[in-house]
């Protein structure tokens, strides 16, 4: 089961994941949950993933090829160009729209649910650090100083030291 958590503070932002994606009586498997697309000295972004793995797949390898795509043309919005962070949580929404509109009714006939949950954040040159929490409708909430870290997955267990350590209690 997966469990990844990211925290606004004051210092900027820490992202964390496992990798397990799941367990068995003699298999475990996993695969990366932290996704990082980055022009250096520019901006860093950091998606992380939960949910059903081939949806995930489906959104950061978007992401990935509309990056590699505003190389070789400009005008094509990536994340590589976003004006800001807000706009490139906009572009996460988009992506899980985008792989909505193609796989979800598929999955309907199979009776398995859209299931994924992402956290995304990061920073753009002259801006101060963004986190988002994007949910599977491709709309999204921002980290605020009431509410500096976002969890998904498996976060039942989490909550109580988290609530410990940034509340300081």
């Amino acid at each position: 089961m997966t469990y990844c958590i990211a925290v606004r503070n004051d210092a900027g932002l820490v992202f964390l994941s496992d990798s397990r994606t799941n367990a068995g009586v003699d298999q475990i498997s996993t695969y990366r949950k932290m996704h990082v697309y980055e022009v250096p000295g520019e901006r860093v972004m950091v998606l992380l993933t939960a949910g059903n793995l081939s949806l995930s797949q489906a959104v950061a390898s978007g992401l990935r090829v509309q990056m590699d795509a505003s190389r070789a043309d400009p005008g094509v919005k990536s994340l590589a160009n976003a004006p800001n962070m807000f706009s490139a949580a906009k572009l996460v929404g988009d992506a899980v729209r985008k792989v909505y509109e193609r796989d979800a009714a598929s999955l309907k006939q199979f009776n398995t649910d859209f299931n994924i949950n992402l956290i995304f954040g990061g920073q753009v040159r002259g801006e101060e650090p963004r986190l988002f929490n994007v949910y599977a409708a491709g709309n999204f909430i921002e980290a605020t100083a009431e509410t500096p870290y976002f969890q998904i997955g498996e976060s039942k267990y989490g909550k109580p030291i988290l609530d410990r350590v940034i509340g300081g209690q």
